[in-house]
């Protein structure tokens, strides 16, 4: 959820700029890793870590549109929703997909993350993908999805845990855009006047401690 305060979002912007990571290191889905994992978790998240890692597996030759499918409904049917207050016992936190598999539960921010860096690993380049902000017009909150552009200037598809169909975002009347992020950089929303103030310091943090939670695995 955005939580407004008196950061400028051109502050956020140079800061996101700065600390985003270009370089991604490769999920480790080895053995060796999953076995550290149902150490952790134990043997039913381990189970479901390792149709994770057959999902990426079986879904390399894929078409681009069979991949946002595959890994839109995978974590929609595996994982259940919870917020963050109740799941992490804090107001914001960002899991990594071994965290969001491993304790079963997450919020939008947690879902998009997981589906975001499979698509990654699935070999769809980050500038198609965008973690993308918006208002959820019917709970009136803010929520988090993930955009896919088939090319430059398209209208994205919206991979969202609140409505499991993938749908094109101008269909989606009843999310309004906010602002939208990668590993590259952040783009406001061009659209309904929108963007003028767009997440706060807390979040720069949360983006770097996520990279650096994703470079050194579990």
């Amino acid at each position: 959820m955005i939580r407004s305060n008196s950061h400028s979002l051109a502050y956020f912007l140079i800061a996101v700029l700065m600390l985003s990571v270009t370089v991604r290191a490769a999920i480790d889905l080895s053995d060796s890793i999953i076995q550290k994992f149902e150490q952790k978790y134990g043997p039913e998240p381990a189970d479901d870590v390792r149709q994770w890692r057959e999902l990426l597996q079986v879904s390399k030759g894929l078409s681009e549109w069979e991949k946002l499918v595959a890994v839109n409904n995978f974590f929609n049917r595996k994982i259940k929703f919870v917020d963050d207050i109740s799941h992490w016992n804090k107001k914001d936190y960002w899991a990594t997909p071994f965290e969001f598999i491993g304790t079963g539960a997450g919020d939008c921010e947690d879902f998009s993350i997981a589906k975001y860096f499979s698509l990654l690993e699935l070999g769809i380049p980050d500038d198609k993908l965008r973690m993308t902000y918006v208002k959820a017009l019917v709970y009136n909150q803010a929520h988090m999805v993930v955009t896919y552009f088939s090319e430059p200037g398209a209208i994205p598809l919206v991979l969202d845990n609140i409505n499991p169909a993938i749908e094109p975002a101008d269909k989606r009347k009843d999310l309004l855009p906010v602002y939208s992020f990668n590993g590259a950089g952040l783009w406001l929303a061009k659209e309904r006047g929108l963007g003028k103030k767009a997440g706060s310091a807390d979040r720069i943090s949360l983006w770097t401690d996520l990279n650096n939670k994703m470079v050194a695995g579990l």
